[in-house]
């Protein structure tokens, strides 16, 4: 179960961007740096261009107020602090990811900006064995599903051997990996972003294995090597049966008289000259 935390991070007296990244379902606290508002007014809004306004603090008319931002993103997830008009955002979400600003108006103006960025909580990567592949060697496949912001690599050992990133838009990463049978190396599949990791390593004796398809491929030549040899054994034996009763022939024809001519063709006679059969 994930354990959510605060991260809290304060303003800058200048007019640099304080940066802040945390995990979905972490809250974040944005500190104006003040131990209590005076007679000014505070505004804090989202947005880098097009600005919303999320909370807003009126000392004079005590108006203290958070709105739910665009498409409501930030409902019931806003809390303001009355006294130093810090804001936290509880549960966040990659959508709360963004710029925000807090604006301070008194005998000056006085301006803070924080960058937040939340990111999605990573899965474990999946190491499958590639079937498809006509590899001599081990051919595998590490892949996840419906992420962002990442980079999935596959390490030996230390060092890096491959890697694929993706940016804001969710989706699959899966990257190939060939190792031979008897490699003894430590393989990892890792997943990362700037601020978490899941890693998978390889168990090569487990995994490369030959495929089940490998296996039906071979039983199948197997059977039908089996069946040309039976098959070449029958012709042999027909055919030398064939040729022992060709020789055979003329011993079974009684006591006719058999004379063999110079282009081994056989003639029989009987009792007279009509009866001679020519036999080739």
């Amino acid at each position: 179960m994930a354990t959510h935390r605060s991260r809290c991070v304060f303003g800058a007296d200048t007019n640099e961007i304080q940066s802040l990244s945390v995990l979905e379902g972490d809250s974040v606290c944005l500190i104006s740096d003040l131990t209590k508002i005076l007679d000014g007014d505070i505004t804090w809004t989202f947005g880098a261009q097009n600005k919303s306004l999320l909370a807003k603090i009126k000392r004079k008319k005590q108006i203290f107020s958070t709105f739910d931002g665009p498409d409501g993103r930030f409902r019931d997830r806003l809390k303001l602090n009355n006294q130093t008009g810090s804001l936290t955002i509880t549960n966040t979400r990659t959508e709360h990811t963004g710029v925000y600003q807090l604006q301070m108006l008194g005998a000056k103006l006085s301006t803070k900006t924080f960058n937040v960025s939340v990111y999605a909580h990573l899965p474990v990567p999946i190491i499958n064995r590639d079937c498809s592949s006509s590899s001599s060697s081990c051919s595998l496949v590490c892949s996840v599903l419906n992420v962002s912001d990442a980079t999935l690599s596959w390490y030996k050992g230390n060092s890096l051997l491959s890697s694929i990133s993706v940016s804001d838009l969710s989706i699959s990463l899966s990257l190939p990996l060939e190792v031979e049978y008897q490699d003894n190396n430590t393989y990892s599949c890792v997943i990362n972003n700037p601020i978490s990791n899941q890693t998978q390593h390889l168990d090569i004796s487990k995994l490369c294995k030959p495929c089940a398809g490998s296996k039906i491929m071979l039983i199948s030549f197997a059977a039908a090597g089996t069946l040309l040899i039976v098959a070449a054994v029958g012709i042999f034996c027909f055919c030398r049966k064939c040729r022992k009763t060709d020789r055979e022939v003329p011993h079974r024809m009684g006591a006719q008289k058999w004379i063999k001519d110079k282009g081994n063709t056989w003639a029989i006679t009987g009792p007279n000259l009509s009866q001679l059969i020519t036999l080739k």
